[in-house]
């Protein structure tokens, strides 16, 4: 009977470990994949993961705060609301030369996403046109575009839409039921209302949550609930450490296993098999051992170089030197990968020197090339 039940076990997990992509994920098969065996849960996300990515390439992207502080929210973890005192001063929005000269200096860096970041409870119309001229000019670069002002109404996800961003970032944070334990003044449904705005407006969603608040287990498969039974899944999803921050109602928080955020980062990618994983804030807290579980498990994207909003993110150059060790290469695309084949080409043409001899008028068979 013992067998019989294990076997039945086995094919039930086979099911849920195939890479389909579905939106009708139930909590017990989210707590099943979870769950498993830490090593088969490993094996399966690695394989999904090479049926719809290039294993060894991760994307890599650079966050510039461009409106720093005095955020209306309460959110309990972020260090940018007006209600905690963390000891981070409020700034002006950015203009927009100094965002594009920020923006050309991650691109220098290796970075294909120049993400800015507004820490707004939803944008004014006055500062939203001045951030559609820089999501204008960072695209003239030939970088993707993403932004994350809050709450966005439907015209205002229309505009951004037609200024050609390529992705919103708006996290669901963590499930329904824990919600009101991290922020007050915005909810769950507003988080929803938003991305469905940025649906509609054509934008590739950039959703995910935080894990590490305080919560329970079957928070973190509520959270992935939701992004997982959307009517289309983020195409990309920040999974997010939490980083404790002392002032806010979360700095004292005990740190989360790094076992857990594996299996977090892992159950990801079974679920929403076609989307981009990123392994997001709180890495300056992993050791390298852990980031590379990470890679492993599904994770193939990263926030790279300077700074995670208003939290520490590891150097660019360490990330570099991890990627050679571990055999990664950054993500090139679009027209970023034009420039790179324009690239090759030229290092593939051999120079011509001054004194060079006269191309024979017909070719020599007897050489050898």
């Amino acid at each position: 009977m013992s067998n019989h039940k294990n076997g039945q076990t086995l094919n039930s997990l086979e099911k849920l470990n195939s890479g389909q992509v579905r939106h009708d994920w139930t909590v017990a098969e989210i707590e099943a994949i979870y769950n498993q065996p830490f090593n088969d849960l490993l094996f399966a996300a690695q394989n999904i993961h090479r049926q719809y990515f290039d294993p060894n390439q991760v994307q890599t992207s650079t966050l510039l705060s461009i409106k720093t502080g005095a955020c209306p929210e309460d959110c309990a973890y972020c260090p940018q609301s007006g209600h905690y005192n963390t000891g981070l001063s409020k700034e002006q929005l950015m203009a927009v030369e100094e965002v594009i000269s920020k923006a050309q200096q991650a691109k220098k860096n290796g970075a294909t996403r120049f993400c800015m970041g507004a820490a707004w409870r939803s944008p004014r119309e006055k500062d939203l046109d001045v951030v559609l001229e820089m999501v204008r000019q960072v695209k003239d670069l030939g970088l993707e575009t993403c932004v994350t002002l809050g709450m966005l109404t439907d015209e205002q996800a229309q505009k951004l839409g037609e200024a050609g961003l390529d992705y919103y970032n708006h996290n669901l944070d963590t499930s329904p039921e824990y919600y009101q334990q991290i922020i007050t003044t915005r909810t769950y449904k507003n988080r929803l209302d938003t991305l469905q705005n940025v649906r509609d407006a054509g934008i590739n969603v950039c959703s995910g949550g935080i894990i590490g608040m305080g919560e329970e287990t079957s928070d973190r498969y509520g959270l992935l609930q939701q992004l997982a039974n959307m009517p289309e899944h983020p195409q990309s999803v920040p999974i997010n450490m939490l980083v404790a921050v002392e002032g806010t109602p979360l700095g004292d928080v005990e740190k989360l296993d790094s076992i857990e955020f594996v299996r977090m980062i892992a159950t990801a990618r079974i679920m929403m098999p076609e989307s981009y994983v990123r392994l997001s804030a709180g890495r300056e807290d992993m050791n390298e051992e852990t980031q590379t579980l990470c890679y492993l498990a599904g994770a193939n994207s990263i926030f790279y170089g300077e700074k995670l909003l208003t939290t520490a993110n590891p150097e660019a150059e360490a990330d570099m030197l991890l990627f050679k060790r571990l055999g990664i290469e950054p993500e090139r695309r679009g027209l970023d990968q034009q420039e790179m084949d324009q690239e090759e080409l030229a290092e593939e043409t051999p120079k011509v020197e001054e004194q060079q001899p006269a191309k024979p008028l017909f070719y020599d068979a007897t050489k050898t090339h």
